[in-house]
């Protein structure tokens, strides 16, 4: 597939869909997630472009919804079905449902609908839903605690192509390799010439690093599933409720999943745990290791009587000697249980028997006061603990790295195969709230058994069903607030579900196959010249196309068009443009109040349904929702003036004869 061929695709996003692993079968498939992984491309633009792409792919020209009327009943289609939707993921993919033209694309769609209407929407997999989203890539992390090392000028750049994470140092010989040990946990050898060189330090040589980066930079593969981690455990829990078949092994999964925090460092690995803490606490446990051998040996010093002879005193002072000559020949056993306790606290703070030895060599066997530390002692430790937790770490994330490595393709088809479950089961609650079923699509006209709209204000369960079929051209006539507008939405919905290939609110439905629904809502108020005029014209293009074959098959809606200008002359307006539908193959419904003049200007035999009002009951209306055939409904008047006359002889018996 060529992508700049997409209709709205250009030469800057065909690139960045391109980047893309497999770009042809996200938009072949319409999938919103996949697309909106490219560089820049944002949810709404997925939709629009995967819509445009299934467009191309069944030679779809658009303008379905040919009126903006038309439009809004599509609009509103949409969101019944994407209300029931628990992701944003959904909502997107559901954009990809559209009227449309084409009986391959509307196939196509019925077979999606039909699977989805057969899964169970339960509560507990609409829950664990919440928590899914489309994968997304890390930020890009940068390790410092290693580095790459090569001879090779051409090496070193394919190094750093290959793995922009990490340092990478051109070195001359051994001597170079071993200083970069000194400042690296790590260092990562790319020649064959440096195997058995002798280094000090983590020096491994690793000629084929670049082809395997999880081994060198298993950051790289745990921040993606970090990052995702959420989202993924979420689309596991929706596996497991759902009893989906998954992709991968969802225990494993999990697992490996566990083994790992939100920033990509490895969890649950009580060494590297130790190590930390060592790092982290080390300055606080060597301060406190001072604090307890100080007060230990002060307290002994302020319980001892010391005794200096004069001759030893003169003796101290000529050589110069202080405090520490002091501690040492009268409080030797005291200074050295204190700096005991001292190594004591650290080592046991620590927590790491294999630095204990190091450890005690911090606190000096020479009697000082007050005790203190050996900083170079304590510099050391601190540089050990250090490397030692950066290796394990390493060596962890290698581990984790190289059980996932493999696993990110399935990973991103076990979420998208949650993000779809979700649209499934959109369509799936969609179908029950408004006990829909799947329509025929094909034959003449359009018959509707058991339909409610719910577009109207009302709880859907009030609705009253219509029975309905029209098959050509017919005025719809009723008394005001009959339901008249409510049939022609319920058409227009009817007709753009079936062509979205979506299952539709009645109890059986049979739509013709349509190129082009034209629904004309009720125009408010009379039209100025200018504006009737661009109407006539509205319509005279329309029949054209209709006997030119050029607009294909079409399903014309109008709701009252005589308010377009006077009665008068909107009747004869509306004889000529219903006489040319009738010569052709069109199916129109015009709902009207002025059937009779219609009728009496029309050089054809016009269709008329009713929808019957059976009379008033305190004022209210008591109407049969569903039009009859071949009746001309009475209209509000001509009930009010019945229902008087039947109550009074006289002036209202002789007024209704009028209306007869």
């Amino acid at each position: 597939m060529d992508i700049e061929t997409i209709p709205g695709v250009g030469e800057k996003t065909a690139a960045a869909l391109s980047e893309l692993d497999d770009p042809e079968r996200a938009l072949r498939d319409g999938d919103v997630a996949a697309l909106g992984r490219a560089p820049g491309i944002s949810d709404g633009r997925a939709a629009r472009i995967a819509r445009a792409a299934i467009r191309r792919e069944h030679g779809d020209p658009g303008g379905f919804a040919a009126t903006p009327r038309a439009q809004e009943i599509y609009r509103d289609a949409l969101d019944l079905v994407g209300d029931h939707a628990v992701t944003r993921y959904a909502e997107r993919r559901l954009e990809t449902f559209y009227p449309s033209p084409s009986r391959t694309r509307v196939e196509e769609a019925r077979e999606f609908a039909a699977r989805a209407m057969e899964r169970d929407p339960d509560d507990e997999v609409r829950g664990a839903l919440a928590g899914v989203e489309p994968l997304e890539s890390p930020p890009s992390v940068r390790v410092r605690d290693r580095c790459l090392a090569t001879t090779d000028a051409e090496t070193y750049a394919r190094a750093q192509d290959a793995l922009p994470e990490v340092s990478v140092e051109i070195v001359d010989d051994a001597r170079g390799l071993a200083d970069l040990a000194r400042g690296y946990a790590t260092v990562v050898a790319l020649d064959d010439a440096f195997t058995g060189v002798e280094v000090d330090g983590d020096v491994r040589v690793e000629p084929d690093a670049l082809d395997d980066p999880a081994t060198v930079v298993p950051e790289r593969t745990l921040a993606f599933f970090a990052h995702n981690r959420d989202r993924l455990r979420a689309a596991v829990e929706v596996h497991r409720v759902a009893e989906m078949d998954p992709p991968c092994d969802l225990d494993e999964l999990a697992d490996a999943l566990a083994r790992i925090d939100d920033d990509g460092d490895v969890a649950d690995d009580d060494r590297l745990e130790r190590l930390q803490t060592a790092v982290d606490d080390l300055d606080a446990a060597v301060s406190t290791a001072e604090s307890v051998a100080n007060d230990r040996l002060r307290a002994a010093i302020e319980e001892r009587d010391v005794t200096i002879e004069g001759a030893d005193l003169l003796s101290l002072v000529e050589q110069g000697a202080g405090v520490d000559s002091l501690l040492q020949r009268e409080l030797a056993d005291e200074y050295a249980e204190a700096v005991d306790d001292a190594r004591d606290h650290l080592v046991d703070a620590l927590g790491l028997d294999d630095y204990a030895d190091m450890a005690r060599r911090a606190f000096p066997d020479q009697p000082t006061f007050p005790v203190e530390r050996d900083e170079a002692v304590v510099s050391r430790l601190r540089e050990e603990l250090t490397t030692a937790r950066d290796r394990r770490a390493t060596r962890l994330k290698r581990e984790v790295a190289t059980d996932l490595a493999d696993a990110r393709e399935d990973a991103e088809a076990l979420a998208e195969a949650a993000l779809e479950l979700d649209v499934e089961l959109a369509i799936a609650r969609f179908a029950r709230e408004y006990d829909c079923t799947m329509p025929e699509v094909g034959g003449e006209g359009i018959a509707i058994e058991g339909g409610r709209s719910p577009l109207l204000d009302v709880a859907y369960g009030e609705v009253d069903p219509v029975d309905y079929g029209v098959e050509g051209v017919a005025l719809l006539t009723g008394v005001n607030s009959g339901g008249k507008t409510s049939v022609l939405d319920l058409v227009a919905l009817t007709v753009t579900l079936a062509h979205m290939g979506l299952p539709v609110p009645a109890d059986s439905a049979r739509v013709e196959h349509v190129e082009e629904l034209h629904y004309h809502a009720k125009t408010q108020g009379t039209l100025d010249a200018g504006a009737f005029e661009s109407t006539l014209r509205e319509f005279g293009s329309l029949v054209d196309d209709i006997r030119s074959g050029d607009g294909g098959s079409v399903v014309v809606l109008v709701d009252e068009l005589e308010s377009i200008t006077e009665p008068g002359a909107s009747a004869k307006i509306m004889a000529g443009i219903l006489e040319a539908f009738d010569a052709t193959d069109a199916t129109a419904v015009f709902v009207t109040h002025l059937a009779r003049e219609i009728r009496d200007a029309a050089r054809t035999e016009l269709a008329v349904d009713g929808i019957e009002a059976e009379g008033l009951v305190d004022g209210e209306l008591v109407v049969d929702r569903s039009p009859v055939k071949d009746v001309l409904a009475r209209s509000t008047p001509e009930l009010i003036v019945e229902k008087l006359a039947d109550e009074r002889d006289g002036f209202y018996v002789e007024l209704l004869e009028k209306f007869e």
